[in-house]
């Protein structure tokens, strides 16, 4: 009887995590606590120009967007933003909402063009759109309903960004396809 049970409970626990969804799931809930995590770490070892210059926050939902897709990706944005600033205080108050629409966006845009083109093609048209996209959103907000714009510059953002993108185009298609072979997720 005891053996009967102990085999039981060992396949219900391998099935839950053989299960596609329970992945997803999990994966999900995991990228978005390195999307804390990974922030604070590049702020405590690099300083507070961390943030602007690596752009850590962006890493987790890019790699939940090629691994999870856009649901996925969207629920690590928005749960990294802002349980990163309730926890830390990061991003700032007046930043927060800008860098929720800007990571939800990104995580939408390589959700979608993933499942139409490969994770490098993808991911590139992802931050040239992405910031084309997030430009609107800055002007309209602050020119059309003038809110502050708190001196954020999509131009600027990418210039002071490269070392981050340059750092995303390198490792987070090839994180991507190894968390994917690893969670054996295409099985």
């Amino acid at each position: 009887m005891i053996e009967k049970t102990d085999t039981m409970k060992k396949s219900n626990f391998e099935e839950v995590f053989t299960n596609k969804k329970s992945k997803y799931v999990i994966g999900t809930i995991l990228f978005s606590g390195l999307g804390i995590a990974i922030p604070r770490i590049f702020h405590l070892l690099i300083g507070s120009s961390a943030g602007v210059t690596f752009l850590p926050m962006h890493l987790m939902v890019l790699i939940s967007a090629l691994t999870f897709g856009m649901l996925s990706a969207s629920i690590v944005a928005g749960s990294s933003v802002v349980f990163s600033y309730l926890l830390t205080g990061m991003p700032a108050l007046q930043r927060m909402p800008y860098m929720l629409i800007e990571l939800v966006i990104y995580g939408l845009l390589l959700g979608f063009l993933n499942k139409k083109y490969n994770s490098y093609i993808s991911l590139i048209a992802t931050m040239i759109i992405g910031r084309l996209i997030y430009a609107g959103v800055l002007f309209v907000s602050v020119n059309l309903f003038g809110f502050n714009g708190y001196g954020i510059s999509v131009l600027q953002s990418v210039v002071s960004g490269i070392p981050g993108i340059v750092l995303q185009i390198f490792l987070v298609p090839f994180l991507a396809m190894i968390i994917k072979k690893g969670i054996k997720l295409d099985d």
